[in-house]
């Protein structure tokens, strides 16, 4: 693959950045004001990554030999912003850490971005790489987004410089599209323990906590309390298809007192999203996290249209990573399918 590195603001006008990095399957442009790389491929499939933010906010891959083929799988909505640019959903990566605190006493989080490098062969694959510019010094945090024909994928790099260890959580959240509530499912947890548990917190999120661990129904839904709230006991999961009909929000993992054992079971490498209404279906992989989270909004979905969602990806979000002075860790998330 063709490369091109050495890192310039991506507050830096569009023009520049195209100057720098644009070459075929690369474009840098702004979008409702907003800073943008767009990545296309040789088949059609393309991906729209906001560059200050880090969030990919469209990935359209070919699913279909008829016609283009092209359809939209990231879920976004406004955010209600006065500008009305600014977006919720999408894919994004959450970092924080819970060693170090800022003057208002809140966690340090991963959230401003720079263009480092970008590498294409021009044909089936394009890759984008962001350097984190708000880190404190003790974190060299990159993140790099790919595109290939028939996937992309999500990756974070965390090297610890700093003198003490660093305590991270961390997860790749992916809102994806669904034609509605019925019929959307997911595959491949059957035998995974499982408990009800918030998302992490992130400014891209489009429920709140909580609202995604505010049951459906209270007082007759089989996975809720009698106070309303969400089961949060340990269960394993007995379901081939877990239904995302009605709303809850969990983590796939292993319970942490099973981890102080010498073998434990670890949550599945990968599992599948199922949308019986447009008859897809996504495989997702988890590399480098611990954990996998699963969300869906239920009957809220109705505030922001017909269209249906879920949020879900790998995570660390039970058990913080540990990471000592000179330690490097790696998390990645790839979405792929095998519709064509």
């Amino acid at each position: 693959m063709a490369a091109s590195s050495s890192p310039l603001l991506s507050s830096s006008p569009p023009q520049l950045l195209e100057q720098k990095f644009g070459r075929k399957g690369v474009k840098f442009t702004q979008l409702n004001g907003i800073p943008t790389v767009e990545l296309a491929v040789r088949n059609g499939s393309s991906l729209q990554l906001r560059l200050s933010d880090g969030l990919v906010t469209s990935y359209k891959p070919k699913v279909y030999w008829k016609d283009d083929g092209i359809e939209e799988m990231v879920y976004t909505v406004p955010d209600g912003s006065a500008d009305g640019a600014s977006v919720k959903g999408g894919i994004g990566l959450v970092l924080n850490n819970l060693s170090r605190t800022k003057r208002d006493g809140s966690t340090w989080s991963a959230s401003q971005w720079d263009v480092k490098h970008v590498e294409s062969d021009s044909i089936d694959a394009v890759q984008v790489e962001l350097i984190c510019t708000n880190a404190d010094g003790a974190l060299d945090v990159t993140y790099i987004v790919s595109l290939f024909a028939v996937s992309m994928a999500t990756a974070v790099i965390v090297k610890n410089k700093g003198t003490s260890n660093a305590e991270l959580t961390s997860g790749i959240l992916s809102h994806l599209k669904f034609k509605g509530r019925k019929g959307s499912a997911v595959t491949g947890l059957t035998g995974c323990s499982y408990c009800a548990h918030p998302p992490l917190s992130s400014r891209f999120n489009i429920l709140s906590q909580a609202e995604a661990m505010k049951p459906e129904s209270a007082g007759w839904n089989l996975f809720s309390d009698d106070k309303g709230k969400q089961n949060d006991k340990w269960q394993v999961e007995d379901n081939k298809f877990v239904m995302m009909r009605d709303r809850f929000s969990r983590v796939y993992t292993a319970p942490p007192v099973e981890r102080l054992k010498r073998i434990y079971n670890t949550p599945p490498s990968k599992y599948e999203t199922i949308d019986q209404g447009n008859g897809l279906g996504f495989r997702i992989i988890r590399m480098g996290y611990d954990d996998i989270y699963l969300s869906c909004p239920g009957s809220f979905s109705e505030r922001f249209g017909k269209d249906y969602f879920i949020c879900t990806g790998p995570a660390s979000m039970l058990v913080p990573v540990v990471l000592k002075p000179g330690e490097e860790w790696r998390g990645a998330q790839v979405l792929e399918h095998d519709n064509l």
